[in-house]
């Protein structure tokens, strides 16, 4: 279920553009033109309601929120996170659910990447799980085309590569005694591409990129091209 104040109340806008299908920004919209009531009364910005207060846009009651929803996908090499299929390459959406294609990608990974998607309706969550600020960490198990240097291990992991739209910084854990081409990867930006653009910025070239954690998930056993329904974490 959402989440929501201490005292089971949420803002106006929020509310409305979960019920309605709109920005929060078209909500407010519709509360300044006063097409908004809440009890008998005319709903103000900024005004908190729960669900058992009796609002009502253009005269027609809201019905009832339904619990929002969160779908684990152990996406395969090959697929797109796009609603559109891209070429010859199929889409995710493909792979779930058709009562499930309205729901929006948390997140995103490349066509050549694999492992755990996350998928929701409940924007807020969303927001929570990929802003730089909530520090929702990633893990990755990559695997390098020839043995990362033990110079480079340390550039990235203790300076951090210089990329075009800022450094990155990885933490790299190798995954066995006996390579130093495949490692666990430690992250909690999500930036686009920016494992395979980190290693290639040296001259590594990324062979295989596969997500098995993103904040308290964890793809566990789910099979690959499997999908399941999670609670909000």
């Amino acid at each position: 279920m959402p989440t929501s104040a201490p005292d089971d109340t949420e803002r106006i806008n929020k509310y409305l553009a979960f019920h309605l299908g709109v920005s929060r920004r078209r909500a407010d919209e519709l509360i300044e033109k006063k097409a908004v009531m809440v009890n008998d009364t005319i709903a103000s910005i900024g005004a908190r309601v729960t669900d058992a207060d009796n609002i009502l846009v253009h005269d027609i009651p809201l019905g009832k929120r339904p619990a929002y929803t969160y779908l684990a996908l152990h996406k395969p090499v090959g697929y797109v996170c796009s609603r559109k299929q891209q070429g010859d390459l199929p889409t995710i959406y493909s792979l779930i659910p058709e009562k499930y294609s309205h729901l929006k990608t948390v997140g995103r990974l490349d066509a050549d990447s694999s492992g755990l998607l996350l998928m929701s309706d409940d924007g807020d969550f969303t927001l929570e799980m990929t802003h730089p600020r909530y520090y929702k960490q990633k893990r990755y198990e990559v695997s390098l085309d020839h043995n990362l240097a033990p110079l480079h291990q340390q550039m990235i992991s203790d300076f951090g590569i210089q990329l075009e739209d800022g450094a990155s910084k990885l933490t790299l854990e190798r995954m066995s005694d006996t390579s130093r081409k495949d490692w666990h990867v430690i992250m909690s930006e999500g930036r686009n591409r920016q494992i395979r653009r980190t290693f290639a910025s040296i001259g590594y070239g990324v062979k295989r990129l596969h997500r098995t954690q993103f904040g308290a998930y964890t793809l566990a056993s789910l099979p690959q091209g499997d999908c399941m329904i999670v609670s909000k974490a």
